[in-house]
């Protein structure tokens, strides 16, 4: 593959058909975007206030008030921005674009002459603005606004947002920097770095791409920004968020290069990878891309929840120590899930490998699903693998945890964070160079491209991830050569492909897990790709204490949850016996259709007048077990959930 630039697929050239990624797609498109676009107006009945677009009105002059919210407010503007220009760009929508258009002529007339934007800082402190780049968030905001500018750029190839991102851009660029007159710095929460290399890709403006190579290498230098910003507003103590890693929280306390674990709040620890890796293929820096990869390699090994989460101190909101993965203390923010999505997503630019595109996968199918409802009006924020609601409710280390969905949030980072990945998921499900197609993630599809100048079109067929057949139809103008690379998940024991109805032989066709087929490919030609999906048990590594003795349910891609609306409540006394014969069965009366996982397990009798503690071993009462997709789980009601079992 090309080791130079992205090689995300065109969204305009992407349709997702029938399944649970086409569904999703479109429930963004025709639910999730005006839905929130009616929470960032503050027209949720019963929604926790938003004020984005009311704080806008009043930075633009449209409009008398007071600012509400956080300091990084205008990013959940941002983000939508982001979502509705994606959706755009896969297919036309007038009142969708109309309200984009409102928002973008709001923007121009808030934004200040010099270039900058931010509503909290416009409305309420100018005297504090660049005073706290390690709490306050200004390049943060300002980059996820670049984002949805060269979003809106790609759809529409109007330059009315990218004007207001360039003169974002280019104020950061005469601020930050080496060189007299410019000031050492870089944002608290990493962001602008990713936006600044979206940038110059749109515009072929190097300069961004060399301002975010200098946020990333003067991060954590000696003496430290952070430290001597803090002693110029003769701060007292360290933020609350600081406890027991201090810098580390921000990724700051050390160089970028000088890093091997990951630290820190989640989300931004992601979002840095994903900018050092940009950064790095950019601009040639094979050691930047290497320590990201390093860094992923780790988080992969120790750190990373059976869901795909990431995150396991909701103090902080902070990667913990290795193999501390507690599952009903589980923070697996939403937000870094989606940062998990988007570090694989430009890993496999690097090099396509299976094992990847396999946690990339994980976190998608699990976690991020996990993160909305099924009618797409409802949100988590945090997402543990066990809720008992009684005890979230009581305990402070679980007071962020809700045991139902919600409307809105006070911040609302993934709401929007959420409708932008599904609304592009088309980056993700397949990978195009010169050499031919790497196709990543499986769904129902139509992709079109050129190989030299001949239009191609890929059709694949698919009731993935409840079925593991894949049918790929090749359609060129003509006959054509290039390479079709399947993805053979981790996952699957035992994959089969046959070209044409005739068998390949995978073991002289596979690279870093990719079946690489190479031919002459002819209109009409077909790939059957078979992935088998028996039920599997998963049991953790012997270092993750919290779980030990017991097993995870998986099938494919998804991770299983039980609840109690089918179980009853006491989910810890369930014991799944060694023997126990566990099948899949398709119900498509249960929400919408899902395919759930049956079988004969215990439960471990409990009587009211049973003592705390006895020698004597509890009797096990044969009960029938119905678990479901952890990511559909909390859409019949309030009740306890469980992805750990106990196995004996």
């Amino acid at each position: 593959m090309s080791a130079e630039g992205s090689t995300y697929w065109p969204l305009a050239e992407v349709r997702l058909g029938a399944g649970v990624l086409g569904e999703r797609a479109r429930l963004v498109r025709d639910v999730v975007l005006p839905y929130q676009w009616e929470a960032l107006n503050d027209r949720i009945p019963g929604a926790e206030r938003s004020g984005c677009m009311a704080n806008l009105r009043i930075a633009a002059g449209e409009a008398q008030g007071t600012f509400h919210g956080m300091f990084w407010q205008d990013s959940d503007l941002a983000k939508w921005l982001e979502a509705a220009s994606f959706r755009l760009e896969a297919e036309p929508d007038a009142v969708l674009a109309a309200e984009i258009a409102d928002v973008i002529a709001l923007l121009r007339k808030a934004q200040e002459a010099d270039g900058y934007f931010n509503t909290f800082f416009q409305l309420v402190a100018p005297e504090r603005k660049w005073t706290n780049l390690r709490d306050e968030h200004e390049l943060y905001v300002m980059g996820h606004l670049i984002e949805a500018a060269v979003a809106h750029h790609a759809a529409t190839g109007s330059r009315a947002f990218l004007e207001v991102a360039e003169r974002m851009a280019d104020l950061a660029g005469r601020l930050f920097g080496p060189g007299e007159g410019r000031r050492r710095g870089y944002c608290g929460h990493p962001e602008i770095e990713l936006a600044l290399v979206k940038l110059a890709r749109a515009t072929g403006g190097r300069r961004h791409v060399e301002l975010a190579a200098y946020f990333i290498r003067e991060r954590g230098r000696t003496p430290n920004f952070f430290e001597a910003e803090a002693r110029a507003r003769a701060e007292k103590e360290e933020p609350w968020h600081f406890y027991r890693d201090g810098l580390a929280t921000l990724q700051a306390d050390r160089p970028v290069l000088a890093q091997s674990e990951p630290v820190g709040h989640a989300v931004r620890q992601m979002y840095l990878l994903a900018a050092m890796i940009d950064v790095g293929r950019e601009l040639g820096d094979a050691e930047m891309v290497a320590q990201a990869e390093l860094i992923w390699a780790r988080i992969a090994e120790a750190h990373l929840y059976v869901t795909g989460g990431v995150g396991a101190e909701a103090w902080g909101e902070k990667f913990g120590e290795p193999y501390d993965l507690p599952p009903e203390r589980a923070y697996a923010e939403t937000c870094a899930a989606i940062g998990v999505m988007m570090v694989a997503r430009r890993l496999l630019d690097v090099a396509p490998r299976a094992t990847v595109a396999d946690g990339m996968e994980r976190a998608l199918y699990n976690t991020v699903l996990a993160g909305m409802g099924r009618e797409g009006r409802t949100f988590f924020y945090v997402n543990p693998l066990e809720v008992v609601p009684a005890v979230a409710k009581r305990r402070h280390d679980c007071r962020l945890v809700k045991t139902q969905r919600v409307p809105w949030f006070g911040c609302a980072c993934c709401p929007p964070n959420v409708a932008r990945t599904l609304a592009s998921l088309g980056h993700y499900l397949a990978s195009r160079t010169a050499e031919g197609v790497w196709l990543h993630l499986y769904a129902s599809a139509e992709l079109r491209w050129t190989v030299g100048e001949m239009a191609v079109r890929l059709v694949v067929e698919t009731d993935y991830p409840w079925d593991g057949a894949v049918k790929v139809t090749v359609w060129p103008a003509r006959a054509v050569e290039f390479t079709l690379a399947l993805r053979l998940p981790g996952w699957c024991r035992g994959p089969g492909v046959r070209v044409n109805g005739v068998v390949v032989d995978l073991a002289g066709a596979t690279r870093d897990g990719y079946g690489e087929l190479r031919r002459e490919w002819e209109a009409g030609d077909e790939v059957a790709l078979d992935l088998p999906m028996p039920v599997e048990r998963v049991r953790a590594q012997a270092a993750v204490g919290a779980v030990a003795g017991r097993v995870a349910l998986q099938r494919g891609p998804l991770v299983y949850a039980v609840e109690e609306v089918d179980q009853g409540c006491g989910l810890a006394a369930l014991v799944v016996p060694r023997d126990a014969q566990l099948a899949a069965r398709w119900d498509g009366e249960l929400l919408g259709g899902v395919m759930v996982i049956e079988g004969e397990i215990g439960r471990r009798r409990a009587g009211a007048d049973d003592p705390l503690y006895t020698s004597e071993a509890a009797a096990v009462d044969a009960v029938r077990l119905r678990a479901v997709p952890y990511a559909w789980w909390a859409n019949r009601g309030e009740g306890e959930m469980r992805v750990w079992l106990g196995e004996e």
